[in-house]
């Protein structure tokens, strides 16, 4: 090997906690402030163009709707998460029953199905001119009015198709806290007098509340960033009034700042799972570990379908709908098909590729340097995930339109960013980055620091000792990082509706417009193709979760730590 280069100089001889001073901290910087900008922009477009007639208006007007149905619609997906996924996580990790090694896999599957998708291959089953309702008037006679139907094109509906979609990342969680309870401290328990239930409850649930809260905050996110089911059922949240506001009426300002209260919205609800996960207490498992009660004859019959029913609604039936209306109405691939194809695997591979390389560089910074400054840019750089795509997407466009500015008065011409690849790709970056970074993260700290210590008394440069120490190990995670942004992408809808060139749609788009145009036979085969491509990095969750699993019957497992938000976001989409 080499002698020590220059830069590693710098990174050893610095003490921890002092500033930029490397290349590698300058990296750190440009990749933050390249996250930032859209947020920072948002900010400057929101207070520069408001004055106190407009925001007397939004809070006399939209506002309170706004919020109020967001809140409705929130606390409602909550609802329905903590009863399907805590649950079947405790269905499935205190008890065994008929087909348990198979549910608590096949559980995970709705990941694959993204909300809207569910939207709409529901709306056209449940719909009064829908197979269901259609051959329930036949049997009866009835007529359209003559008898009650839940309306699926609602708020309550809305909130469990999106808890449908959601409820895997508290169901993976909370199964896995759950594998881990004492069974010494329920023996104490019980022996005090406690009955079951509050053994439950005072035993096995605290130990599982931080895991659960996390994953809740990440379905929280993720409901309050969600357009494409709110818009097609016309419920008024947040996403729904700033795509109206921007696109129907085009106002930016009320766009900028009703994206910016959603914004603060989504940074208290993490400000608020870190300050609770810094209240619970964590308590060490014994190394007895709890046993499993085996279920069988009505019990066990009955433990068994209350897990099918959440994988038959929200994978089984409609992608069986799907199929039926692609069938029914003849739908088939044709070229337009495969030109919105490519062009969205087009789009996710050069996020991938921009991603992938950028967390990479930041995680091996954080690692290298140790130092808070780097720690807390990284951090920064990771926020984007926490944005939704139609706030990031009014942020961006007054970056690009600076940009733009600023090329054509030093350029001599006339250039535009706006509505363009790069534009949408700009999006995928900063929204995606923390996908990536997450994973490789937890790839890096499993790495012995033993192995840099020992490379670097060999002469080792930073750069060599990525290419043979740490590469090699990395490059299963880092192709796990790259095939999730990919899907990621391909599934992003608010993001690319609004920034895409002219004339150039994916499948997230055209099967988004073709549902709004109640084109529902048409939606189906682009919903499909997302829902297939969504099924591989599921299919690799599934397998690692099976082995951890496996792992946590078998073994006692460490006691359990504080997961955050970003973190439980990694390992239920990549274990």
């Amino acid at each position: 090997m080499k002698p020590d280069s220059s830069l590693r100089d710098a990174v050893d001889s610095r003490p921890a906690g002092h500033g930029v001073r490397t290349p590698l901290d300058w990296l750190v910087v440009a990749i933050a402030l390249f996250i930032l900008a859209p947020l920072v922009a948002l900010a400057w477009v929101a207070f520069s163009g408001a004055n106190s007639d407009s925001i007397t208006h939004l809070l006399d007007t939209v506002l309170p709707r706004y919020a109020l149905t967001s809140a409705a619609l929130l606390a409602l997906v909550i609802l329905f998460v903590l009863l399907l996924g805590v649950g079947a996580g405790w269905v499935v990790a205190a008890y065994d029953f008929p087909g348990r090694s198979l549910l608590e896999v096949c559980m995970i599957l709705p990941l694959a199905m993204p909300a809207f998708v569910l939207a709409y291959a529901y709306t056209d089953f449940l719909d009064p001119s829908g197979p269901l309702q259609a051959g329930l008037r036949q049997m009866t006679g009835w007529s359209i009015g003559q008898y009650w139907f839940p309306t699926v094109r609602s708020l309550p509906g809305a909130a469990f198709l999106l808890a449908l979609a959601l409820y895997p990342y508290v169901y993976m969680l909370a199964r896995n806290a759950f594998a881990e309870r004492s069974e010494s401290l329920g023996e104490a328990a019980q022996s005090l007098g406690v009955s079951g239930l509050q053994v439950w409850w005072r035993v096995a649930w605290p130990v599982a509340r931080p895991a659960v809260v996390a994953g809740l905050v990440l379905v929280s996110m993720e409901t309050l960033a969600d357009f494409g089911t709110v818009s097609f059922f016309a419920v008024d949240t947040f996403t729904a009034g700033i795509y109206r506001a921007w696109q129907g009426m085009g106002d930016r300002s009320t766009a900028a700042m009703l994206s910016l209260a959603l914004l603060i919205v989504v940074l208290s609800l993490l400000a608020l799972e870190r300050r609770q996960r810094g209240r619970m207490a964590f308590h060490a498992r014994s190394a007895r570990k709890a046993a499993v009660r085996r279920l069988s004859g009505w019990s066990g019959a009955m433990a068994c379908l209350a897990c099918s029913i959440p994988v038959l609604f929200g994978f089984v039936i409609p992608a069986c709908l799907l199929i039926q209306a692609a069938i029914t109405h003849s739908a088939s691939l044709d070229l337009r098909h495969l030109i919105w194809a490519g062009n969205s695997a087009m789009l996710s591979a050069i996020a991938a590729c921009l991603i992938v390389p950028m967390a990479l560089c930041v995680s091996y910074a954080v690692r290298l340097t140790s130092t808070r400054w780097t720690a807390g840019l990284a951090a920064i750089a990771g926020a984007g995930y926490a944005v939704p795509g139609i706030v990031l997407g009014v942020g961006l466009l007054a970056v690009v339109g600076s940009a733009d500015q600023l090329i054509s008065r030093f350029g001599g011409g006339t250039f535009l960013l706006g509505g363009t690849i790069a534009a949408v790709t700009y999006a995928y970056c900063v929204r995606f980055f923390a996908v990536a970074q997450q994973g490789l993260d937890a790839s890096l700290k499993r790495i012995s620091p033993s192995m840099d210590a020992s490379a670097r008394t060999l002469g080792a440069s930073p750069i060599e000792m990525l290419r043979r120490v740490h590469w090699p190990m990395l490059r299963p995670s880092v192709a796990t990082a790259a095939l999730l942004v990919f899907v990621d992408c391909l599934k992003e809808l608010p993001a690319t509706l609004v920034l895409r060139p002219f004339n150039f749609d994916t499948l997230a788009v055209v099967a988004y417009q073709f549902a709004s145009d109640e084109r529902l036979a048409e939606a189906a085969v682009p919903s499909l193709v997302i829902v297939l491509v969504g099924l591989l990095p599921v299919l690799v969750l599934a397998r690692s979760f099976r082995l951890i699993g496996s792992r946590s019957d078998q073994a006692p497992i460490a006691p359990q730590r504080p997961v955050s938000a970003g973190i439980a976001a990694t390992r239920a989409k990549a274990a």
